[in-house]
């Protein structure tokens, strides 16, 4: 493998959308950091908002200007639309810079991780919220429940994974706009694939699959959402355990269902400008408010049993309410964000494609919580005999 290119210590965040929170504060404290937005004084606003203003440089952000002043061992955060990615990604394997984001991994950016790690890049994946703090939950548990079982052991297992944004005050809606519309709208339309009863299941329409949870003491409605399946291998389940059901997906507050119905006929019937068309009038009339606080409910759990009867279980719960000055989705992607940077510039990631899982999540965790990103954490002692 090429060595790592050495990091800079200078971070270039792009984007101060409804997903730059503090994990910019936490970077900027201590490195050099220049924030890139439309414009200098929308990059100023952002940084007066979190209380930095003076403490990191600011950029009209553009393909060239970028390019410009980017250097070899520079971090470039970027909190733009996923399939903007890629072309950051060539700017920064051409120029030997690190790059690091929230989203899912594409098959742009998977396609690259050869020459990533050939000159000595790290291109850090999935470091956010959903995806990001959910992986971290996963791997504990599955490791915790390795070490009381055993991976060899024959067992049953049930596994679900649930991440949504959130009123903190319920509306007839059940619902505020805390992120883009559009983007809401667009993964109720994509195919989901997950396990339940020990078969795998396909939702065209994922909505459909809906059903009551109770997460943290408190009844939501519960949808999968995008492929669980793949994640199987990625959080090293072992082959000995039989899937009872494992499904990564949604949160919504209870009533969700019933007041999106007419929501739902659009996404049905309708084409894509149609859909367009909706996403504009909901975010008109459903928005996050300055008034409105949001809440993030994020809970994962794993349970097992043998056939011998015996059984373990453990859920990690995060819920969290925003403040007046930074959305609690905002601060937990941005946070989560900034963890991952923070051992890019450290020097302890390798070159390469990378996502926020295995080895380090116990850490990862403790940095969020001195971070103001708190996890619970409830385990059943094994019973049985």
């Amino acid at each position: 493998m090429t060595d790592l290119v050495p990091p800079t210590g200078r971070v270039h965040w792009i984007g101060t959308g409804l997903s730059t929170g503090s994990g910019l504060r936490v970077l900027a404290s201590s490195h050099d950091v220049l924030l890139w937005a439309r414009s200098e004084e929308k990059a100023e606003r952002c940084l007066a908002r979190l209380g930095l203003t003076g403490q990191a440089g600011v950029r009209r952000f553009d393909h060239d200007a970028l390019a410009a002043e980017l250097r070899a061992g520079d971090v470039v955060v970027s909190m733009l639309p996923a399939p903007e990615h890629p072309a950051l990604v060539r700017l920064c394997l051409d120029q030997g810079a690190h790059f690091a984001c929230s989203s899912y991994v594409s098959d742009a950016l998977a396609a690259l991780e050869p020459e990533a790690v050939d000159r000595g890049v790290v291109v850090l994946t999935e470091a956010g919220l959903d995806p990001g703090i959910d992986h971290l939950y996963a791997h504990l548990l599955v490791e915790r429940a390795k070490a009381e079982f055993g991976a060899d052991t024959p067992a049953t297992a049930v596994f679900t994974s649930y991440c949504g944004g959130l009123p903190a005050e319920p509306n007839e809606f059940r619902y505020r706009f805390s992120w883009a519309p559009r983007s809401v709208l667009t993964a109720l339309r994509t195919q989901a694939r997950y396990v339940r009863g020990g078969q795998e299941h396909v939702a065209d329409r994922p909505w459909e699959a809906t059903r009551k949870q109770v997460l943290g003491g408190e009844t939501f409605e519960v949808y999968p959402n995008r492929d669980s399946v793949p994640f199987i291998e990625q959080y090293q389940v072992p082959g000995a355990w039989e899937l009872e059901s494992f499904v990564r997906g949604t949160v919504r507050l209870d009533g969700w269902l019933d007041a999106w119905s007419e929501v739902f006929t659009v996404l049905r019937e309708g084409d894509d400008d149609s859909v367009t068309a909706l996403a504009g009038e909901l975010a008109e009339k459903y928005p996050m408010g300055d008034d409105d606080l949001d809440r993030v409910v994020l809970a994962v759990s794993l349970t097992l049993e043998t056939g011998e009867g015996r059984r373990w279980s453990g859920e990690y719960v995060l819920d969290l309410v925003g403040e007046r000055d930074e959305t609690a989705m905002a601060r937990t992607v941005s946070v989560t964000l900034a963890c991952g940077v923070a051992d890019v510039l450290a020097g302890r990631t390798t070159p390469g494609l990378h996502r926020a899982t295995a080895g380090s999540a116990a850490r990862w965790l403790e940095f969020l919580a001195e971070h103001g990103v708190p996890s619970e954490l409830k385990v059943s002692t094994p019973s049985g005999t």
